[in-house]
Order: C-alpha cells, then structure tokens, then sequence
C-alpha cells in the first residue's frame, strides 16, 4: 500500500512574508484614508453599497455588535451617518450617509486607491498583485458569507 502524499498546510503554501505584506498593507492604507479607521471606512462602504442596519453590516464584515454599535455612534457624532426609524421593525434603525459622509468616504477611497497603485508599482508585476488582490476580495467575500450562514445569518452580496 502507498503511502499518500503529505498535504500541504496552509502555512507552507502561504509564507509568513505574504500575511506580513497583507497586514502591512492594511496599515499603509489605513493612513492614506485620512480621517477614518479601517473599521469606520468598512462600515460607510458598506452604507454605501445599501447595507442599512447594524445587524447586516456586523454579519457582512464579520464585526460585533459592540463594534459595530461604538463605529456607528462615532460615525454619527461626526456627521457622517444618519440613524431614522424603520417602519417594519421599532429595534432597527436605517443608516444612510450624509453629504459628508459621501465626500469623506470617497476622498478616502481615492487616497487608498492611489496608494495601493504606488505600492503595486513597486512590485515586478503591477497587473497581477491587482488581478490577485480582486480575486482575495471574492474569497474574503465567500468566506464571511459562510461563516454568516453557519451562525444563521443572512449576508446581502
């Protein structure tokens, strides 16, 4: 009888150096942004893209309810989002973006945009490390929606 090929783990497929870079990316970003965490910049995308109650944005971003409660309140007190009743349900609270809340978000995109085209100019092969970052998104995706539906709940694409 032969003896099965060793599988591979994650780690010695992934070396430290590619969630070095990833981590270290994150924070390069996140001061491009300006004004806003990483934190609060995912909640107001997600605002943006239609997500409008705490509860799917904490599901889709795979945050906790304090988190999200804390990162919503800041955003409020600053003028960003806006908190109204919704009509079907008296718990829930609908978040809409202000104007300023539109004009922070994307003067924040645009920093980190450009930043992540400087940092990919760096590399030998700018195309790829974009074409690879679209494909994570689309795991990252797939794996939050996962973990939402195993622990019951429902994710908006």
């Amino acid at each position: 009888m032969e003896t099965p090929a060793p599988v591979e783990t994650p780690a010695a497929v992934v070396p430290a150096a590619a969630v070095r870079a990833l981590v270290g990316a994150a924070r390069v970003l996140e001061r491009a942004s300006g004004e806003l965490s990483l934190a609060q910049y995912r909640v107001l995308a997600s605002v943006a893209a239609g997500d409008e109650r705490a509860s799917r944005i904490a599901a889709r971003l795979a945050l906790g309810k304090p988190t999200i409660s804390a990162t919503v309140e800041s955003l409020r007190q600053r003028g960003l989002l806006t908190r109204a009743a919704v009509d079907d349900d008296q718990r829930a609270a609908a978040l809409r973006l202000t104007d300023d809340g539109r004009a922070v978000l994307d003067a924040a995109e645009r920093a980190m945009l450009d930043r992540l085209g400087e940092l990919a100019a760096r590399t030998p092969e700018p195309a790829a490390v974009l074409d690879a970052l679209r494909a994570l998104d689309g795991a990252v995706d797939g794996y939050l929606a996962d973990r939402a539906a195993a622990r019951g709940l429902t994710r908006r694409a």
